[in-house]
């Protein structure tokens, strides 16, 4: 299990390492990665240092390079579609935590649909489904169902839900589960207990122990990320780096994915206890495209506008677009927001600028093209 080798490293330590980077460690790990192709995991801890920011012009013409010969001139768009925002966790970053005071709603079945009507009219054969933390109201029963649902709509269905056992994944994946997202938020055993003081998810090891349950279930896809503000966001992505490398070399049949998201303005008050910079979000797309060529990367639409237009060639390989997260939010703009996005513009807007920078824009998860060049120049 992944919590083994988590357990050989300590927070200070790999903290201390990574200010004490030199910037001529991180010039000399640089040449060996773009001259000799080597990469290892503290190659990614120097990328991700405050002494490689004067590398960042040469780490991304580097990092566009890679994503071009891996996986061409492609974006994928996918889109959430919010199924619940019930949830039995006291989250202190959530819209959805349980003491938040807010109407609840779970969609019907006919809602679904409903909603599923207007992704469709975008042009999607991609949805994720996101429900709240909620094993009752949306419990593995209603999960299936909405999949089945979908999967009759959808080239690829993926979720983002609750953790759940072995068993209970690999029934999701015969329901037509493509993919599972599933965040640690913070690697920091001591203050995520402080951010997730009551609910099932105040379990530390049991939501570590989630990518594993997937790997052993043979789900196709894994998805990971930290929850960038709860902690040092450096410290937490080397972990969340570690983890990611531990899973493929454990589960090396299944493809994985990670995405970067910024804490954002919800219901409820919470200050971040670290800030990142859209240049160091920049670094750290970098790093992680350099060090892991073959995972796709992708942004959600938290980001503001002109940073996704410009920051997507260099590591980029799938976007949100016309996201909404709320409930019923496409058929409904009164439902209640988990948080606020920052790129508001339709899915075809952007779709138009990505074709506008010469990429081909695909509507559904992109295994079909995964090792073919394409480009529309």
């Amino acid at each position: 299990m992944f919590r083994d080798k988590l357990n050989q490293y300590q927070w200070d330590v790999v903290s201390a390492s990574l200010a004490s980077i030199q910037q001529a460690d991180v010039e000399r790990l640089l040449s060996l990665a773009t001259q000799a192709n080597k990469t290892d995991i503290d190659t990614f801890l120097a990328f991700i240092s405050p002494a490689a920011l004067p590398f960042l012009d040469t780490m991304a013409t580097y990092s566009q390079r890679i994503t071009q010969a891996r996986f061409g001139k492609t974006m994928q768009l996918y889109i959430p579609l919010y199924l619940s925002n019930e949830c039995q966790n006291i989250c202190t970053y959530c819209g959805f935590s349980f003491t938040n005071k807010i109407p609840r709603k779970t969609l019907s079945d006919a809602e679904i649909l409903q909603e599923i009507a207007v992704i469709k009219s975008y042009g999607f054969e991609h949805v994720l489904l996101v429900t709240g933390e909620h094993d009752q109201r949306v419990g593995v029963e209603y999960l299936a169902n909405a999949v089945r649902l979908a999967k009759q709509h959808f080239a690829q269905v993926s979720i983002e839900v609750q953790p759940l056992e072995q068993h209970e994944y690999a029934l999701l994946k015969n329901a037509g589960v493509y993919a599972v997202l599933v965040y640690q938020e913070t690697y920091h055993q001591a203050t995520y207990k402080e951010y997730h003081p009551k609910g099932k998810k105040s379990n530390f090891a049991y939501r570590l122990d989630t990518p594993d349950r997937l790997g052993k279930a043979g789900m196709y896809k894994i998805g990971l990320g930290a929850l960038l503000g709860l902690e040092d966001w450096r410290v937490d992505s080397f972990f969340n780096a570690l983890h990611l490398d531990y899973l493929q070399k454990t589960y090396w049949q299944t493809k994985y994915s990670v995405s970067f998201p910024r804490i954002r303005p919800h219901e409820g008050a919470f200050e971040p206890k670290s800030h990142l910079t859209e240049k160091e979000l920049l670094q750290l797309i970098c790093a992680y495209r350099i060090c892991f060529p073959d995972v796709e990367l992708s942004l959600s639409s938290r980001e503001r506008p002109a940073f996704r237009d410009a920051v997507f060639p260099y590591g980029i390989t799938s976007m949100s677009a016309g996201s909404r997260t709320e409930p019923g939010g496409y058929t409904d703009s009164h439902a209640l927001k988990q948080f606020e996005t920052n790129d508001d513009r339709s899915a075809q807007a952007v779709a138009d600028m990505i074709r506008q920078k010469g990429y081909e824009v695909v509507w559904k998860d992109w295994d079909a093209v995964l090792w073919r060049v394409v480009s529309s120049e």
